[in-house]
């Protein structure tokens, strides 16, 4: 018979014990997971943020078991850029991604973005890659995933279900890093024929007549009760637009449900990290495709298993930015030296070998070395640890009808807007144009309350728009032409100029002409 060795002793023991029944489990799976959920066009409107009308508990749940970010900011507030900020680390402006990369506006990030690319290098940390759900960015070799998975993303029950066999995969012995991208609650599937107003309010990718999707128990919601953001009027068209949203939104919370419990079963739960966001903030006039709080403010909770410290709140500002520098972290991939991938490809050299793009402008005549964001997984430890002491936001377009060039520097005192192209009248989403919403103050007159503004002002804006964003969160009093505050204004300016010199932004010869 054959003496058994001495880890075998030791493997019996720990099998026999309390600690041994947790080592088996965690060894049926790898380690160090990462699940990163961004929706489309969502603010903050969750329980856990407190509002007391969203029906959000999956969110709920994991922020009590995980952290809340108060203060988390995209860097601008239109899909497919924000999307490329997100996976590229770096501002838009200088990613390339302009704008919207579908249909006929064809923006598209530089080809050598892909040193820096979240898809590439979690790939190179050692990870396999899946995508699920809204992708909207380009090129694709840039943000490329090892595994696409098919599913309606109005459906985040459905694409969890899809996504099942790729969480439980045993045969590659790798960790995963999951991309679930959600189309709800963007705007879409028409309007709902059943409001009795003559504007009816769209359905926010809700089925008409109250119907669900399979595996979904909807939650309707009574336009009466919601609360209404400062940026939009308290009108019925608004609140009926707004019931549609909700509702949009509960229905990703079940997604985050099944996902949770995917991963449970699994064994999972407790070696994934969990990152909610969303690309920005609701698709109403004054949220998408501006820079104010509505457009850029977003969710962002985060559970990380390896934490002590759980169900904490933080204050720190984080940016989009941040995201990718951030995931990498986790992986163990971030050099912090460079602040860029530890295992960083050589671009160059990737498309030289492809035989690709070798006569395109790849770099916008600059290396992509290193990333704009910084990692903000220390503050999952610290409630109290603070990240970046100013963020930096930039807007060039949405549709490519849609120039009108913004840069927006914040702090935790004030925020400064430059409208680049202020004599020209703001531009329109075509869907938030047609929203019942703004269509009903619009047929009043161009002195019909608008929020914050009337209907005229927020199509015509000033030059600078400058804010005590902490005595005035709701952005109502434009302190640019105060007497009071003029110092404090070419404070702002000098530190907006700054951060844009630091994040090679075109725009800044700017304030040398026009």
């Amino acid at each position: 018979m054959r003496k058994p060795s001495p880890f075998s002793l030791i493997l019996l023991t720990l099998c026999l014990s309390p600690l041994g029944s947790n080592f088996v489990q965690r060894a049926s799976g790898a380690e160090r997971n990462v699940i990163f959920f961004i929706t489309d066009d969502e603010s903050p409107t969750l329980g856990c943020y407190g509002d007391t009308s969203a029906v959000t508990p999956a969110i709920d749940a994991i922020a009590k078991d995980g952290m809340i970010f108060r203060n988390a900011f995209a860097t601008t507030a239109s899909c497919s850029a924000s999307r490329s900020v997100v996976m590229s680390g770096l501002h838009n402006h200088r990613n390339g991604q302009f704008g919207h990369q579908h249909h006929y506006h064809k923006f598209a990030s530089f080809h050598n973005v892909v040193s820096l690319s979240l898809p590439r290098v979690m790939q190179r940390a050692g990870y396999r890659t899946g995508h699920i759900g809204k992708y909207h960015v380009a090129p694709e070799t840039v943000y490329e995933f090892e595994t696409y998975l098919k599913g309606n993303s109005r459906n985040a029950v459905s694409m969890a279900e899809t996504c099942k066999d790729f969480i439980g995969n045993t045969e590659d012995d790798r960790p995963f890093f999951l991309y679930f991208g959600t189309s709800d609650p963007h705007r879409g599937g028409g309007k709902d024929k059943n409001s009795e107003r003559d504007l009816k309010p769209d359905l926010f990718g809700n089925r008409p007549n109250d119907q669900a999707y399979p595996g979904v128990e909807e939650v309707f919601y009574d336009p009466a009760t919601l609360p209404i953001p400062s940026f939009l009027p308290d009108t019925p068209e608004t609140r009926e637009e707004l019931a549609q949203y909700y509702q949009s939104c509960s229905r990703i919370d079940q997604g985050v449900g099944r996902l949770v419990e995917i991963l449970k079963e699994a064994n999972l739960y407790d070696q994934t990290l969990i990152v909610f966001t969303s690309d920005h903030g609701m698709a109403f006039a004054g949220g998408k495709t501006t820079v104010y709080e509505g457009g850029l403010r977003v969710p962002m909770v985060v559970r990380d298993p390896y934490q002590d410290q759980r169900g904490l709140s933080s204050d720190a500002l984080i940016s989009h930015i941040d995201i990718t520098p951030s995931l990498l972290d986790f992986a163990g991939g971030l050099n912090y030296k460079t602040n860029a991938p530890k295992n960083k490809l050589d671009a160059d050299q990737f498309w030289k070998d492809r035989g690709e793009a070798l006569k395109e402008n790849r770099n916008g005549n600059k290396a992509f070395n290193a990333y704009h964001g910084r990692s903000w997984m220390h503050c999952l430890s610290d409630a109290n640890a603070p990240h970046h002491e100013t963020i930096f936001a930039s807007h060039t377009f949405h549709e490519i009808q849609m120039y009108y060039p913004m840069r927006v520097v914040r702090d935790s005192q004030y925020k400064l807007i430059w409208n680049i192209a202020h004599p020209l009248p703001y531009p329109f989403a075509s869907d938030l144009w047609a929203a019942s919403s703004w269509q009903a103050q619009l047929a009043k007159g161009k002195d019909a309350p608008y929020g914050q503004v009337t209907v005229d002002q927020y199509v015509h804006r000033p030059q600078f728009e400058l804010y005590d964003i902490k005595a005035d969160p709701f952005e109502s009093t434009n302190l640019a032409e105060s007497s009071g505050h003029q110092e404090i204004l070419k404070t702002y300016q000098a530190k907006l100029k700054k951060m844009q010199k630091e994040m090679d932004d075109p725009w800044i010869m700017k304030w040398d002409y026009e």
